[in-house]
C-alpha cells in the first residue's frame, strides 16, 4: 500500500488520522511543522502527503512550495487539509502548489477517495 506524509501539529488530530489511515493499509509516516515536512518529503520517498495547511513555523503552503522546488517537484501529490473551508483558503493551497483540498473535521471515505484518485495518477 501507498506510503503517506501526514504533516499535522495538532497531536490529537495527528494520531486520529494516522491510526485510521494505518487501518486502511497505508504505511503513515509523521511530521508536526513545515520544515520536517520538507525534510521527510525528500528523505522518505512518501506517494502522498496530507499537509496541514496552520502549521506553527513556515505554514503548509510554504512547505508545499519548497517541496514542489525540491527533487519530489510536482510528481509528488499534495493534499491541503484545514479547518478552513474558505475558497480563499482553497485558492491559497492550490496556488502553493496542493493537488487538492479537504476541511477538518476529515470525512474519512471524502478523503480517502482523494487520495486514491491522486495515487492513481488522476489529477
Amino acid at each position: 500500500m501507498a506510503k503517506i506524509l501526514l504533516v499535522e501539529d495538532n497531536e490529537m488530530n495527528r494520531d486520529m488520522l494516522s491510526r485510521r489511515l494505518e487501518r486502511k493499509g497505508y504505511e503513515v509516516i509523521l511530521a508536526i511543522d513545515g520544515e520536517e515536512a520538507v525534510v521527510r518529503a525528500e528523505a522518505d520517498g512518501p506517494d502522498l502527503v496530507l499537509m496541514d495547511i496552520g502549521l506553527p513555523g513556515i505554514d503548509g503552503c510554504e512547505a508545499t512550495r519548497r517541496i514542489r522546488t525540491g527533487p519530489a517537484g510536482t510528481s509528488l501529490p499534495i493534499i491541503a487539509l484545514t479547518a478552513h473551508a474558505m475558497g480563499v483558503d482553497e485558492a491559497r493551497a492550490r496556488e502553493a502548489g496542493c493537488d487538492d483540498f479537504d476541511t477538518k473535521p476529515i470525512d474519512l471515505p471524502r478523503l480517502l477517495g482523494k487520495m486514491e484518485k491522486l495515487l492513481s495518477g488522476a489529477r
